[in-house]
């Protein structure tokens, strides 16, 4: 007769994941970021992402629609997210992929929340357990990314958050 612990699951060896939206959950929504100079912190997000970086491979994924509407270039979004990736990075907070969505919602683009394409190509990439993931952001289409990918969506009140807190 095998030994009780034979009959267990066997813990999954892929990682869960955090899928963190940008603007208005860890950063201050300052409209379409342009500059790094732009970029103010939320107090609390270095203290949280710390806390779930051990047992989490953490991404960003982020619908930059200035980019479409020509208010910002995709070089100066990918400055802001390449200055947020490297503070987070020396703060000991790695983040593995930034997906970033340059459209407008009118273009029926796959890549703009809640459409789960970044999620489930973070998850083929980097072979992610998402059931056990989280989707965090300050906006409904944050949360409804979680329920389309699988993952579970957490909404904050920063940002945006309590002015669209009606909606979910």
């Amino acid at each position: 007769m095998p030994a009780h612990s034979d009959r267990l699951p066997k813990p999954s060896l892929r990682r869960p994941a955090v899928f963190l939206d940008r603007d208005g959950t860890l950063i201050e929504d300052r409209g379409h970021l342009g500059s790094v100079t732009d970029v103010a912190w939320f107090p609390d997000a270095i203290p949280a992402l710390r806390s779930l970086v051990q047992d989490h491979d953490l991404f960003i994924v982020t619908n930059q629609s200035g980019i479409a509407k020509g208010r910002v270039t995709a070089a100066q979004v990918q400055a802001v997210n390449d200055y947020v990736v490297a503070y987070l990075a020396a703060a000991g907070i790695p983040i593995r992929a930034v997906y970033t969505c340059p459209h407008n919602r009118q273009d029926g683009c796959d890549c703009i929340k809640p459409n789960p394409t970044s999620v489930l190509q973070a998850a083929r990439q980097f072979d992610l357990d998402l059931a056990r993931s989280f989707v965090i952001g300050d906006h409904p289409h944050d949360v409804e990314l979680g329920r389309r990918s699988g993952t579970r969506g957490l909404y904050v009140l920063t940002g945006h958050g309590v002015e669209h807190r009606d909606e979910l």
